[in-house]
């Protein structure tokens, strides 16, 4: 079954979307880090929300550089698993980062593939953007992502 297809039974469940994040980091554990929340999730859009707390902090209580990446990593590689042509593969291949500002609250991280021509293989850049919880641009990243047909 695909991911967009599990995704959509899922968030119609009880507590679906966060079943549906446990199950994506069951999957790929190293996700499970950050407690990232699926809040959306589509062809060329993922929204993954991750909360403010001390796991996740540096030494100057603010969001570590590292949780972010984390967050941009997944949601570009959410929104290119549904956004691919079907039998399509794809890898990250590299990530460029922004620190833009401290991020001090809870944090959502949307990748954006609208402009992305996901019918050709070969390299895509996934923009991703973080943003705290009073809107502001705290972290910037563009994701590069082999995709194979």
């Amino acid at each position: 079954m695909k991911t967009l297809d599990i995704y959509q039974r899922m968030i119609k469940l009880p507590l679906g979307h966060r079943l549906f994040s446990k199950a994506i980091c069951f999957n790929a554990p190293y996700f499970s880090s950050i407690k990232p929340q699926i809040q959306q999730l589509k062809p060329s859009l993922c929204q993954v929300h991750m909360k403010k707390r001390r796991r996740v902090q540096n030494h100057l209580k603010t969001v570590h550089a590292i949780a972010m990446c984390n967050m941009a990593e997944l949601s570009a590689g959410l929104m290119t698993e549904v956004s691919v042509p079907k039998g399509a593969r794809w890898i990250p291949a590299s990530m460029d980062v922004q620190y833009l500002k401290k991020a001090k609250t809870h944090l959502t991280a949307v990748a954006d593939g609208r402009n992305i021509d996901w019918s050709q293989p070969g390299e895509v850049i996934v923009p991703v953007s973080v943003t705290d919880m009073q809107n502001q641009l705290v972290f910037s990243a563009q994701v590069r992502m082999n995709v194979k047909h």
